[in-house]
């Protein structure tokens, strides 16, 4: 994914705060969003965004925590970074194992936060880039007819031709005939691959 389509959105009550976040992801190139509270951030299209988001922990209202709970709720995948104070590093732990991508500890380096930032940059990218191979590859399991999808699901459980012909009580030929057209829409001349592509358009 072009860095261009991403964005960083910033989630910081303290204006001070906030402006200079934004002032020096800018600096390094990047587009950015801010926003005063979580309600405003949800105002957003979230489950569409590509980028990351820079949130703070403790806001007034709805917290950084009870906001990220809110988005995974949401089904949205963007990568979180938190930025805490010394006392929230344990609250910034759980919310890593809650599936934040990392947290940043006020006083913070500026180079710490970049580094950061182009690291969650990169998961989003890559995240993004498998939801599109997945679906591609649902798509082409979508096209195979009912007879060639259950022919491929006898394949890839390790069948034969010929067990899959007496199974299916249709001729050996007939299952040949099958096999190359699911292997064709499938776009592989290989088995091993057609079960890694399955298993991934099903993970």
């Amino acid at each position: 994914m072009n860095v261009m389509n991403q964005i960083v959105y910033v989630v910081e009550d303290d204006e001070a705060v906030r402006d200079s976040l934004l002032l020096l992801l800018r600096a390094e190139g990047y587009s950015t969003k801010g926003y005063s509270s979580a309600q405003s951030f949800l105002e957003e299209e979230v489950a569409d965004l590509n980028g990351c988001l820079v949130l703070d922990i403790r806001m007034p209202g709805m917290t950084g925590m009870e906001l990220h709970k809110k988005l995974l709720e949401m089904g949205c995948a963007l990568p979180v970074i938190f930025v805490t104070g010394h006392g929230d590093v344990a609250m910034a732990v759980e919310a890593m194992k809650l599936g934040a991508v990392d947290f940043v500890q006020k006083p913070y380096r500026e180079e710490d936060l970049l580094e950061k930032v182009k690291g969650a940059l990169a998961m989003d990218a890559e995240q993004k880039e498998a939801l599109r191979h997945k679906e591609k590859l649902r798509q082409k399991i979508e096209s195979l007819t009912p007879r060639e999808l259950e022919i491929m699901e006898m394949m890839i459980e390790g069948n034969a031709n010929k067990v899959i012909a007496i199974e299916l009580n249709i001729s050996q030929r007939t299952v040949e005939i099958h096999r190359s057209r699911v292997m064709q829409k499938m776009g592989t001349h290989s088995l091993a691959q057609l079960v890694q592509m399955v298993l991934a358009a099903r993970s």
